[in-house]
């Protein structure tokens, strides 16, 4: 995993601006930050890694527990509702209660963006796995969308462990790599990048910096 600072944010939508030659370029507006720094966790220390543990969105105290309450507490800061932790490579330059704001990314860079994907329940395989379905033909036994066959004879005997079948589809952590930032506005904590990003509408989202490949 590439070890590179970044901070919390909402997906408000997508629209479309126009570039200098006239085309329309589709992006999406990710409100973003700030992000207080609630928890510095050292390599030398008893973490034995580098890396910072960031709160997103406050809340009041009485929808914390105890434990939660405590944790952040330390940091001197208000409370959190959303806490992530983001492991890189030195961390000598941060320390509890900084802040984090979109003003670390710029217009041209490239970043990498992790949500979780829009939840659809469960489907069937041609929805799920983009089958083609079984003939639909005159005469042909009503079970167009099926699977088809998914065993075997008497040698192995059983259904494979990974075997393209229906099932639960999406909610899951998907990332988007190589966004371009199109432009920054730190007075509205906006960053909009091209493109789609993973998430329905308001989804919490992880915007990380990407290191350019040599």
């Amino acid at each position: 995993m590439e070890k590179t600072l970044g901070i919390m944010g909402r997906k408000v939508g997508m629209t479309h601006i126009f570039g200098s030659d006239g085309t329309a370029v589709p992006v999406t507006l990710i409100t973003a930050g700030p992000c207080t720094v609630l928890q510095v966790k050292r390599r030398t220390g008893p973490d034995k890694y580098d890396a910072l543990q960031l709160g997103f969105e406050t809340v009041d105290e009485s929808a914390l527990n105890k434990p939660e309450k405590g944790h952040q507490s330390k940091a001197g800061q208000a409370c959190f509702k959303n806490l992530m932790e983001i492991p890189l490579d030195g961390v000598d330059d941060y320390q509890s209660g900084a802040m984090l704001n979109v003003e670390i990314f710029a217009p041209g860079d490239k970043v990498r963006v992790s949500g979780t994907s829009i939840g659809k329940g469960t489907q069937g395989v041609m929805r799920r796995w983009h089958f083609g379905g079984l003939p639909a033909s005159h005469g042909h036994e009503k079970k167009h969308r099926s699977p088809g066959s998914i065993g075997h004879n008497t040698f192995p005997g059983k259904v494979f462990k990974g075997k393209k079948m229906s099932g639960h589809t999406g909610c899951r952590k998907v990332t988007r790599r190589n966004v371009e930032v199109v432009f920054v506005r730190p007075e509205h904590n906006l960053i909009v990048v091209k493109g789609v990003v993973p998430g329905p509408k308001n989804g919490l989202l992880l915007v990380c910096k990407q290191r350019d490949k040599a």
